[in-house]
């Protein structure tokens, strides 16, 4: 079969890093491209933080693009607090030495996409939805030609990670949220009801330590670091690993479930802005415009991302 072609949206964060290296380290996909945007950093670190990902995997010839700044309408909120000063606290990997791309991550999307064959190409947002509403807005007529938008962020049953109500990809622009929402392309998410399932415990994390290479010595302690916020919050033995659920989904779809319903993202009321409503049971009649994943098999995830980790 041939590989399945993507786009990486990302802030890398940690978490996000790990998916990066999953897709890096998978046949089945094709990384056409990964675009850089604001959100646990500043754009300045992710943009950066993306190429070094690149390095580390040995994947020097994927190309990075960056993106958005900030969000549509609101001031940008990051998260140092967890990914630390650099977005990826933990190991020491040197300034990368791949260029960055001098086309905007935005222009990057909408070209690919009006160029290749409608309905081959998947986004897959690790981030905020900057760039992807921006790339909509500019172009309405990539809409029709998107396979699929398979994002992580967002959560109902679960509640918020950033706000009593909101996950942090989504309360960073949730605006943005809404437009991509609104668009018609076919959409899967990860809320945290999924991500606060995959947890990195320590019988884990020694797993990917004992690969014995570079890439999983970097990333056993990429997840010592981050997780470290998780398990003081929530009293858990190892913290969440969201953003390679996404990838994960993209290989191995049979270690999730869900179903399809309406989401819909809050963007007025200070109380809940950024929620995302899922309509889980059907009480409205808002049509469905997600596939929203509720579990996983946390066991099976964990082996197949481990063993794709140690091709790199």
């Amino acid at each position: 079969m041939a590989a399945q072609p993507i786009i990486i949206d990302t802030d890398p964060g940690q978490d996000d890093a790990v998916a990066i290296m999953l897709a890096l380290a998978s046949s089945e996909l094709e990384v056409l491209g990964i675009t850089a945007v604001a959100g646990n950093v500043p754009l300045a670190l992710t943009e950066v933080n993306a190429r070094k990902v690149c390095e580390l995997a040995g994947r020097t010839d994927v190309k990075v693009y960056s993106g958005a700044s900030r969000p549509l309408i609101r001031d940008l909120v990051t998260a140092e607090h967890v990914h630390g000063k650099t977005g990826l606290d933990g190991p020491e990997l040197p300034e990368p030495q791949m260029k960055l791309q001098e086309q905007h991550a935005v222009d990057f999307i909408v070209e690919t996409l009006m160029e290749r064959e409608p309905g081959t190409v998947t986004l897959c947002p690790l981030g905020p939805l900057t760039n992807i509403a921006l790339a909509l807005n500019r172009e309405p007529k990539i809409a029709s030609r998107i396979k699929q938008i398979v994002l992580m962020g967002g959560g109902f049953f679960e509640g918020g990670n950033i706000t009593p109500t909101a996950e942090f990809n989504i309360y960073v622009d949730p605006h943005a949220a809404d437009v991509v929402l609104r668009s018609g392309v076919p959409i899967v998410m990860m809320p945290l009801d999924v991500t606060h399932k995959a947890l990195t415990t320590r019988k884990r994390v020694d797993a990917i330590r004992n690969l014995g290479t570079r890439v999983g010595e970097a990333t056993a302690e990429m997840l010592v670091f981050y997780e470290r916020f998780d398990e003081e919050k929530y009293g858990s033995d190892g913290g969440p690993l969201h953003d390679p659920c996404v990838i994960a989904w993209l290989l191995k779809p049979d270690l999730f479930s869900g179903r399809k319903c309406n989401v819909t993202v809050e963007t007025a009321s200070e109380l809940t802005l950024g929620m995302t409503v899922a309509d889980w049971w059907g009480v409205t009649d808002r049509p469905a415009n997600a596939t929203f994943m509720r579990d996983i098999d946390h066991e099976g995830f964990f082996q197949h991302l481990t063993e794709r980790l140690g091709r790199l």
